[in-house]
């Protein structure tokens, strides 16, 4: 409804159980606004459209892109100013990284020349096999400095989330993949000079020894 001009930000968005924190959800619905939007004028810009002006109602805006490469995600990409790649420590997520950076170039170069590759988060992360210590090494490697140094853990709870209708940060606190994420939110907090939200958890001495090696 949003992307379509059908409804605007306002009455699509939700509150949820974290304070200050809203989330406009989606539907399977979703998947057929590519097909909508196929003979609209300015496609790819639908969503920066819709979002013009929401930068002075909140903090941050998240735009949670599905894992794929068409109109949903040029959308997201031609409305952000910063891009976060979430890169899992496995194989196939190397190939997938070459033809997302190649996308976001275009983008860049013909939608949005603001856009700018913010960080690199390494997630998935598995201390006991030797490809995510390698897949990580790879990354760190070719983008160095802009691979963030917290690495968010393959995690059960972090899993079984979804199905309980809640953020892991909820639904366990003391979790690792929480204590992981409660460290990437306050890396984010203090890159954009942002007011400290959550205290920074003490971090998990596996993970340490992980953005070291």
């Amino acid at each position: 409804d949003l992307l379509l001009g059908e409804a605007t930000l306002d009455q699509v968005s939700l509150g949820t159980q974290v304070r200050g924190l809203r989330c406009v959800p989606s539907s399977l619905d979703l998947a057929g606004a590519e097909i909508e939007m196929v003979g609209a004028i300015a496609r790819e810009r639908k969503l920066a459209e819709a979002l013009e002006g929401a930068g002075s109602q909140y903090e941050v805006i998240f735009l949670d892109c599905p894992p794929s490469l068409g109109l949903l995600t040029i959308n997201a990409l031609a409305a952000a100013g910063d891009l976060f790649v979430p890169v899992p420590c496995e194989y196939y997520a190397l190939e997938g990284l070459g033809q997302l950076l190649e996308t976001a170039e275009r983008v860049r170069r013909s939608l949005n020349p603001g856009l700018r590759i913010a960080g690199f988060l390494l997630t998935m992360y598995d201390a006991r096999t030797k490809l995510s210590s390698q897949v990580a090494d790879e990354v760190r490697s070719h983008f160095g400095p802009v691979v963030f140094e917290t690495i968010i853990p393959r995690s059960v709870r972090l899993s079984e989330a979804p199905s309980y209708g809640e953020p892991v940060l909820t639904l366990d606190p003391s979790a690792r993949g929480s204590i992981a994420y409660r460290l990437l939110a306050a890396a984010v907090e203090d890159r954009y000079g942002l007011t400290r939200h959550v205290p920074t958890p003490p971090a998990d001495p596996d993970l340490e020894r992980a953005g070291e090696e």
